[in-house]
């Protein structure tokens, strides 16, 4: 009866569309459905069903009130909209006053001269440019397409002038449809779901227990936020014939900013400027030229005199500043629908996925940083490092030919406890940990990238939708073919042509893979080299920590070849990437970003896999080193171990590159804006500069990078990389990742919103091939930790001594007291008169015992001199090898 009540409240059948009749229906079926299986139920609560069914009414009342204002004819009636009023929530209160709006709009900078048509787009060209001709053809082409121009100069150079682009909304209306724009059609009804008493009682006890606790800190005052209306609607391809289906409210402020641009854009995407199948598209104005910029505008100023507390934001990108830019809100949730609204889904996404990324590092963090202090704390405990620091009577043999001199094993006692710190009992664990957290979190991010594709309604949208390139479009419009889907006409590019070109593309990123590996090589060889050269240096400090001296120096040269290949690598791959003519914007960015994250990863992490791997490895032994080109003789580890050099690599790269990087993608924008605004003061003074319009404050702010957020998503990833791949050797990177990131949140952030010009929204589904890379490096990861651990560290040697030959051994244990004796174990006995001639080193060793040296030792597992076969390998070297393939083959 209630129910019945309700409805014969809401506007009657008669006075509703057929569509609104149809909702009608299919609402009340919804409600039939919904009642009848808790009615079936023996124990059920009617109070409760009839509370439901209250609210379900006032849902249809809702629904109705705004299904009649659609079909109202004093909202949508095409004879009562102005054409080109304004968009703002204020003009829209003031547009009553009479006068005052377009005075408002004028002064503000977003609107043309009569303050009624919003600025959608901006061109800007210099007078003194030859491409004249080019440019009036385009111009006279974009008014053709029914978009409306004006043009100013600029206040600070007579010579720039600025073109505005503005669409009304018949251009809006025709292009939506063909771009498949998705706009909102018809409100969300949230049903409430039945809760049973008991759950009822447990949830107000857990909410009184709450009041106890902080006010969710991390979370953003909802009331600063405002509630975007998109994500309580159903939306749809937007289609004129089916006008009558979208809340409008007003024409106006139907398609947002952010909308209005990518459709102005997409159209100047296809306008031509000469005759000819190439000569068509902004992008070709831009690079030859004939334009010097194009970008949408801001919404206005991010800075205000009043507080955003008490007089409230004055528009979405001062709101942005306030609640996400600010350094004052680092520590709280990114409030990510306000950054899709302004900067569209593709940037959106991007910072969901890294605030995802950001939060999955704590746990790693915590547990790196555990490792880390157990290390300390076990520092004294240690028994390798306790007979390192005491065998002063071990003399060691040179680690060089020549000037490398003999040395007591006790010198490398402070190398042998910075090991400890990082390979001690608990790394084992700490690699199995994060071999899971790649994975888990990966999953987690489909979980979370799903809910966000639900909420932002990017579910139904395929990449299909996405329309051609230009250049695609341009080059075989020849050779159309129709599309089975859409049964439409399109060009075709022949199967012998891809594949050609794919290859010649597949070619050339082997041969810069190679310069990479040769890259390598080189360092490999200076390495070599200048071992002996600091060994015979004249500084005692540099003399004596010679080793150290040679890897932190190539390191850094290592580091600086990484920086110059960059540049190198960028314009191949951008060959190579065009050359393919891939047909869409996504497949061209999927196939750029491949070959760019191929190129940087090898050229980053192949000195560090070299150290990991190899170095030390393949040396030979005294009186028969292994040599390169028969000349230079292999680098061997330090005697605590190859893990403080690889250390010593992941540490200086990680911490230089994100310095470096986090200057270049703040410090460089912030000095070049800082430069142009110190030439305006100088030149028109203080006054002058606050007045100037907001094309000419956004022309002077720097553009996006080219490849839009290719270089955000590459350092992310390459730091995922040095995350996971090398953990076992440096459980710190978790934490340095961590406080990078929550640095590198707020520096885009504050970049995208106060010193970048606004970029063009886009759309996207996900991140893109980005996902599939960070598979691959999971993969690559649970390989390379089992490598570390059993190659690299000393973990199974370890293991094996204290199970087999130890004090121990058959006893099933392993302690510290299990280790005594091992440091003795694990080296070899040469003796010195083996030495080849250009080995020989010029000391004799007497400083040490008073009488030139007769044996030294070494790292590895082989005879004495004396025995049947001198210095080869012993039963030891075979069960520690046997050993680390198994645990290889367990690990994986």
């Amino acid at each position: 009866t209630r129910f019945s009540t309700a409805l014969s409240q809401t506007p009657s059948i008669s006075s509703i569309s057929s569509e609104g009749r149809e909702d009608l229906q299919v609402n009340q079926l919804e409600t039939r459905i919904w009642i009848k299986p808790d009615i079936e139920k023996k124990d059920v609560d009617f109070s409760e069903i009839l509370n439901a069914i209250q609210e379900i009414a006032k849902d249809v009342n809702i629904f109705f009130d705004e299904l009649e204002g659609v079909n109202s004819p004093s909202k949508d009636d095409d004879s009562l909209l102005h054409q080109g009023t304004s968009t703002s929530d204020d003009a829209s209160r003031l547009e009553v006053v009479g006068e005052e709006v377009p005075d408002k709009n004028k002064a503000n900078g977003l609107y043309f001269r009569d303050g009624k048509c919003r600025i959608d787009y901006i061109l800007v060209y210099r007078k003194s440019n030859p491409q004249t001709e080019k440019r009036e053809v385009f111009e006279r082409n974009i008014r053709a397409e029914g978009l409306q121009m004006e043009k100013e100069s600029s206040l600070t150079n007579s010579d720039i002038i600025f073109v505005k682009l503005h669409a009304p909304w018949e251009v809006l209306g025709k292009y939506a449809e063909l771009m498949n724009v998705r706009m909102p059609f018809r409100r969300k009804i949230y049903y409430l779901h039945r809760r049973y008493k008991f759950m009822n009682r447990i949830e107000k006890q857990i909410s009184r227990f709450r009041g106890w606790l902080p006010r969710k800190p991390m979370k953003l005052d909802k009331e600063t936020l405002p509630d975007l209306e998109e994500n309580d609607c159903y939306t749809a391809p937007f289609s004129q014939q089916r006008i009558h289906h979208f809340i409008i409210h007003n024409k106006d402020t139907f398609f947002n900013n952010a909308t209005r641009s990518r459709i102005v854009h997409h159209i100047l995407q296809r306008v031509k400027y000469e005759e000819g199948k190439n000569k068509i598209g902004l992008n070709r104005l831009l690079s030859n030229g004939s334009y010097e910029a194009a970008f949408p505008l801001h919404e206005g100023s991010y800075r205000s005199k009043n507080s955003i507390r008490t007089h409230g934001a004055e528009n979405h990108r001062h709101l942005l500043y306030e609640c996400w830019a600010s350094w004052g809100v680092w520590y709280k949730y990114q409030p990510l629908d306000l950054v899709r609204r302004y900067f569209g889904e593709k940037i959106g996404l991007y910072f969901a996925w890294l605030g995802w990324y950001t939060g999955m590092l704590f746990p790693a963090a915590f547990i790196g940083l555990f490792v880390f202090l157990y290390g300390v704390t076990t520092l004294n405990h240690c028994q390798v490092s306790k007979e390192v620091c005491q065998a002063t009577d071990i003399i060691m043999c040179p680690i060089c030919d020549k000037y490398c001199p003999f040395m007591r094993l006790s010198d490398s006692c402070v190398y042998a406890k910075v090991t400890h710190l990082f390979d001690n009992g608990a790394t084992v664990f700490f690699a199995v940990f994060m071999a899971v957290w790649a994975t888990v979190f990966l999953e987690f991010w489909k979980r979370r990238r799903a809910v966000i594709a639900y909420d932002w309604d990017l579910i139904d949208w395929e990449e299909e939708e996405e329309e051609i390139r230009p250049q695609f479009e341009a080059k075989y419009s020849k050779k159309e073919r129709m599309n089975p889907i859409s049964g439409k006409p399109e060009p075709y590019q022949a199967f012998a042509d891809k594949c050609s070109r794919l290859i010649v593309s597949a070619s050339g990123i082997f041969f810069m893979i190679c310069v990479v590996i040769a890259a390598v090589f080189g360092i490999v060889i200076y390495r070599v080299v200048t071992v002996s050269t600091f060994a015979a240096f004249k500084w005692a400090l540099i003399r004596n920590n010679s080793q150290v001296a040679t890897t932190g120096t190539a390191v850094c040269i290592n580091f600086c070849i990484i920086m110059l290949l960059n540049v190198l690598y960028e314009k191949v791959a951008l060959f190579l990437t065009n050359l393919e003519q891939p047909r869409t914007e996504s497949e061209w960015e999927n196939s750029f970003t491949l070959k760019m994250f191929l190129f940087q990863f090898v050229n980053l992490n192949s000195s560090t896999f070299y150290i990991a791997f190899f170095l030390g490895r393949f040396t030979g032994h005294p009186g028969a080193y292994l040599r390169l080109i028969n000349r230079w003789r292999l680098e061997e580890c330090h005697p605590s171990g190859c893990l403080i050099d690889l250390c010593m690599q992941m540490g200086i790269i990680m911490v230089l590159k994100q310095t470096w990087n986090n200057f270049m993608e703040l410090g460089y924008p912030l000095i070049q804006n800082w430069w142009t605004r110190r030439k305006l003061r100088q030149e028109y003074g203080t006054q002058r500069k606050t007045s100037f319009p907001q094309w000419e404050k956004d022309y002077n702010l720097q553009p996006m990078n080219a490849y839009g957020l290719f270089d955000e998503y590459l350092e992310m990833i390459l730091q995922f990389g040095f995350t996971t791949i090398f953990v076992a050797a440096f459980p710190l990177a978790p934490l340095l990742a961590l406080l990078n990131n929550i640095i590198e949140i707020r520096l885009d952030a504050y970049k995208f919103v106060t010193q970048w010009r606004r970029p063009l929204a886009s759309r996207a589904k996900d991140i893109g091939i980005w996902y599939g890379i960070l598979e691959g490096i999971g993969i690559l990861s649970v390989i390379t930790n089992a490598f570390v651990i059993a190659v690299t560290s000393d973990f199974i040697p370890r293991l094996v001594y204290a199970y087999k030959y130890g004090p121990c051994a058959g006893q099933g244990e392993a302690g510290q007291k299990c280790m005594v004796g091992y440091v003795n174990a694990s080296l070899s006995v040469f003796l010195v008169s083996d030495f080849e001639n250009r080995s020989e080193p010029t000391s004799n060793g007497s400083e040490f015992s008073g009488s030139p040296l007769k044996y030294c030792r070494y790292r590895d597992y082989r005879d004495p001199p004396h025995s049947p076969v001198p210095y080869g390998y012993t039963l030891q070297f075979w069960h520690v090898l046997a050993a680390r393939l198994a645990f290889i083959i367990v690990f994986e």
